[in-house]
């Protein structure tokens, strides 16, 4: 029920990014959605892309400080106050959402999402009209 995201602590100064990029487009890695928190020292890019695996242990290798965990991806329709409704469904049942980040993927609204209670999360999504999004399916859409 749930995808692959990378965790990339990078410093915040120019070219570390660039250097991230150019190892996964080395080894074809097509990148799905990328995201960056900072702080005034360094920053947490966080990427979904089409291989997690492969790119995880590629920048591993490269001495690049990474990490990869499972995060849920779930898919609206691309009308106003659909997030609203779904994120709801989370805090009706108590859920924290540590962080969120969404992007459009075919005409629709991709909410990738980190909780305070995966298997809570799980539950709620299971007995809600939530639809899951799954590697499989983000591998068959690119």
């Amino acid at each position: 029920m749930t995808i692959h995201q990378l965790s990339v602590f990078i410093e915040n100064k120019s070219g570390t990014l660039v250097k991230v990029l150019n190892l996964l487009k080395e080894v074809g890695i097509q990148l799905i959605a990328i995201t960056i928190a900072d702080t005034s020292e360094y920053g947490i890019c966080r990427i979904i892309c089409s291989e997690p695996v492969k790119a995880f242990e590629t920048l591993k290798e490269a001495g690049i400080a990474v990490s990869l965990c499972e995060v849920f991806a779930i898919e609206l329709d691309d009308e106003p106050g659909r997030a609203a409704e779904a994120i709801d469904i989370f805090a009706r049942e108590g859920i924290s959402i540590a962080y969120l980040y969404s992007f459009l993927l075919n005409g629709k609204v991709v909410l990738v999402f980190r909780t305070d209670n995966e298997q809570k999360t799980a539950e709620a999504i299971k007995s809600s009209s939530l639809k899951v999004i799954t590697e499989t399916a983000l591998s068959e859409l690119l």
